[in-house]
């Protein structure tokens, strides 16, 4: 059994739109990770940690379009290269898939998603796609949460985790460290 890890940055507020402010990132704050906070490298040393758990990357059809073409060329994202990706999707077309960066795989139900997990392999991380993470989230299919969490408010935009009237679930703190800027690092396993 894979576990399926959500990864991300996160408002004080829950929201985890537009964090870099880059192409498609529409949110009247984007950029908000790099704009207002004083830069801690100590604070981004999740993202590096996370390299040797990551076996494949799991992504929405909105934040693949958006990460693919930058991610395949960028120095800083050079270890996902080769990584399997998976993009969760009903409408991407399998010729719409970015050339060189890595095999990818695109599943169109979170039936596929759930029957992936049951496969054989090491940690799967989800970046941004907030929409596909609530979606698993609300299916039971997230195993772990890396959350950055930002001393910012945005007021709105899209937020990691749904309205819906749902069970309580319960998640165990397996980590978590506060920096001068702030920021806050949590990491939570799903209990079941």
């Amino acid at each position: 059994m894979r576990d399926l890890v959500y990864t991300g940055f996160m408002s004080l507020d829950g929201v985890v739109d537009s964090p870099g402010g880059g192409p498609g990132e529409d949110h009247r704050s984007g950029g908000w990770v790099v704009k207002d906070i004083e830069f801690s490298p100590e604070a981004f040393s999740l993202k590096g940690e996370e390299l040797a758990d990551t076996t494949a990357l799991m992504f929405g059809r909105r934040s693949y379009e958006a990460f693919a073409p930058t991610w395949r060329d960028s120095e800083d994202h050079a270890p996902y290269r080769e990584l399997p990706k998976y993009v969760v999707s009903t409408s991407l077309a399998e010729d719409a898939l970015v050339d060189g960066w890595g095999p990818t795989t695109v599943l169109r139900s979170t039936d596929d998603v759930a029957a992936l997990k049951r496969g054989e392999g090491g940690d799967i991380f989800i970046h941004g796609s907030a929409e596909l993470a609530r979606r698993l989230s609300e299916a039971g299919l997230i195993d772990r949460y890396h959350l950055l969490v930002f001393p910012v408010l945005l007021g709105a935009g899209k937020s990691l985790f749904g309205q819906a009237d749902r069970d309580k679930q319960l998640l165990r703190l397996r980590d978590s460290a506060t920096y001068p800027n702030g920021i806050v690092k949590l990491i939570y396993d799903v209990t079941r």
